[in-house]
């Protein structure tokens, strides 16, 4: 306090005020966010893309940033009738041009009927544009079998995060012994422990079994469960699926399991499905936790609370720019359904481009359309190599000594398991980095390859992965994996 105080009477000695905004000062939750999946090792991906731009030499020519689900960053082409519709509907004086399907001016117009002075840049009512909530609890219907869908439980949302961080904000209550807790999967997707940090909620950690492709295992939900309730009140559970970072899909008697789990614990249920068109494996199905809950009767479709995310971002249209996503909630007590409307309202409505396009996402052309044809086969051939990617991903990490990689039955990443000599573990020590954090930059800097280490998602103690994107082109895919397996192969050898 002493040297603080120095400090201040300096600043006034200088004329200067201290500034009312510092490290000391601002909001401590905020200063425990991390977010792995942006975080320093992409700061200095960015730092050496400069570098070569201005002419310095690198052992590489280009950075591959492998670090993030970002499709269309990675090569992949946008599906022709989504951005068809979308400049029809930025630019409505293309509805004259004989460039466009029919089809497409026809949906183009639909959308504009909806929006305020007939233009996407006016706002929408706050929780979405009505005719596309009613398409998209349509699209619901249709996954699900017929199982209803009522628009007014949709929300639209700024991508899924947005709508995930709305629903945590609702469940944090309490203080000290009685703060809400929120169980997470580990390995997670950053933005939860990010946004439990933001919020001061309990993170409740819940492993994936590695040594079953990633399992969910209930005796370990039981076990945290048991745990966190020492410490904080277990309020939630959260359940990604099929898997980020490590691509496991969900079995129906493994999504029943939970549904059991959280209804006898009093949970409330988030299901992260941004991925539900991403399944590779065979055998594997992707399984709505709508459609399970509602298929196993009393007591537990009428009472068992769920909050279901989808995402434009992820899926065959890799429209992460777009920022377009929705929230579907079951069995929401009436009134605190009302609450998250004016939590929503504040933001005012999400991007209008992105509920567009979702709306496409959701009701794409129908067999009697004349972009149906070409939006099958594009959307057939970006999961087609999706899939192929996936397994290629599995084979080179696999025969590589000292990596192991479980089958990527789906979404978009891999996340192997890696050995590290025990002089590289002190290595990382000394300089005050994790061990899996020392290893990918040492990646980066030598190969120009970024990926995000497992400590930023969350790992067993003693246990050392890294995520990579299965998205950069095949062209570039298997050479990437037989670098990154060269390279671990080097780095063992200089510190064993």
């Amino acid at each position: 306090m002493a040297l603080r105080a120095g400090n201040q009477s300096q600043a006034t000695r200088n004329g200067l005020k201290e500034k009312v905004l510092t490290l000391d000062t601002m909001n401590p939750c905020v200063r425990r966010v991390e977010y792995a999946v942006r975080g320093p090792i992409v700061l200095r991906a960015l730092e050496l893309e400069q570098e070569l731009h201005q002419g310095v030499k690198k052992p590489f020519t280009e950075v591959i940033r492998a670090n993030i689900g970002d499709a269309q960053a990675m090569g992949q082409k946008p599906i022709t009738f989504l951005r068809q519709v979308l400049a029809l509907c930025v630019n409505p004086d293309l509805l004259s041009s004989p460039n466009f399907p029919d089809d497409a001016k026809k949906r183009a117009e639909r959308i504009l009927q909806v929006c305020g002075g007939h233009s996407l840049g006016a706002y929408s009512i706050s929780s979405g544009i009505q005719l596309i909530r009613e398409d998209v609890a349509q699209y619901i219907e249709r996954r699900d079998g017929g199982i209803p869908a009522d628009p007014k439980n949709i929300f639209l949302s700024t991508g899924a995060s947005d709508a995930i961080v709305t629903v945590l904000k609702l469940l944090v209550a309490g203080e000290g012994h009685t703060r809400t807790g929120v169980l997470i999967p580990i390995p997670q997707y950053p933005l939860y422990s990010a946004a439990l940090a933001e919020l001061d909620a309990v993170q409740v950690d819940y492993y994936l079994d590695e040594e079953h492709a990633w399992a969910l295992d209930v005796a370990e939900l039981r076990r945290a469960v048991r745990q966190a309730r020492d410490h904080c009140r277990p309020r939630a559970l959260c359940v990604i699926n099929p898997g980020n970072p490590t691509g496991q899909v969900q079995t129906r008697e493994c999504i029943e399991a939970v549904i059991r789990f959280a209804f006898e614990e009093r949970l409330f249920l988030l299901a992260d499905e941004v991925y539900q068109d991403n399944v590779y494996a065979e055998g594997s199905h992707f399984h709505s936790f709508k459609k399970v809950l509602t298929e196993m009767g009393p007591p537990y479709a009428g009472q068992q609370e769920l909050a279901s995310f989808h995402s434009a971002s992820k899926g065959y249209m890799g429209e992460c720019g777009f920022r377009g996503g929705y929230v579907e909630v079951v069995n929401m007590d009436a009134a605190v359904q009302q609450q998250m409307v004016k939590l929503m309202s504040v933001r005012l409505c999400p991007p209008v481009p992105g509920q567009a396009l979702l709306d496409l996402v959701v009701s794409p052309p129908a067999p009697s359309d004349p972009s149906f044809a070409q939006f099958q086969a594009e959307k057939q051939a970006v999961l087609a190599e999706l899939a192929a990617k996936a397994k290629l991903t599995e084979q080179v990490f696999n025969e590589a000594p000292g990596i192991r990689c479980n089958p990527v039955q789906g979404a978009m990443y891999s996340f192997p398991r890696m050995q590290l000599p025990p002089r590289a573990v002190q290595r990382a020590q000394e300089l005050g980095l994790a061990p899996d954090m020392f290893f990918c930059l040492r990646l980066l800097e030598e190969t120009g390859i970024c990926v995000v280490p497992g400590s930023g998602f969350g790992q067993r103690e003693g246990t050392y992965h890294f995520r990579m994107t299965i998205l950069p082109p095949m062209e570039k895919l298997r050479p990437l994996l037989e670098k990154l397996s060269g390279f671990h192969a080097k780095f063992t050898r200089e510190y064993s």
